[in-house]
């Protein structure tokens, strides 16, 4: 008698740029929903498996934004992009926010 198993998923194995590039488009998949309500995410950097975010607009300091994090972006990410562990809004590493900050400068200076 033969047994047949499904086979496990193999997550490919991706860099961080691949992870990074992943995790924006997703972003971009579930940013509409936030901008309905006035309110939007920003990415702000990767590591170590953990995405850090902030909320703007609307959603910035609403009591619902860490449940929106928590319960709904976090879920998404780490479904959809492998290497993803977690997510979080707070206890931004400073060279991760550095960036972002510069990055951001660089924008609206192009504008």
């Amino acid at each position: 008698m033969i047994l047949l198993f499904n086979k496990p998923k193999i997550c490919p194995v991706m860099n961080e740029e691949e992870i990074v590039k992943n995790i924006e488009t997703v972003l971009d998949k579930i940013r509409p929903f936030l901008q309905r309500d006035g309110g939007d995410i920003d990415y702000i950097g990767f590591r170590d498996g953990v995405v850090y975010l902030t909320m703007v607009g609307a959603c910035e300091g609403c009591t619902y934004a860490q449940d929106d994090i928590s319960s709904g972006v976090e879920i998404i990410l780490m479904e959809e992009v492998p290497g993803v562990v977690a997510v979080k809004t707070e206890d931004i590493p400073a060279d991760i926010m550095e960036a972002y900050i510069s990055k951001k400068a660089a924008q609206a200076m192009a504008q």
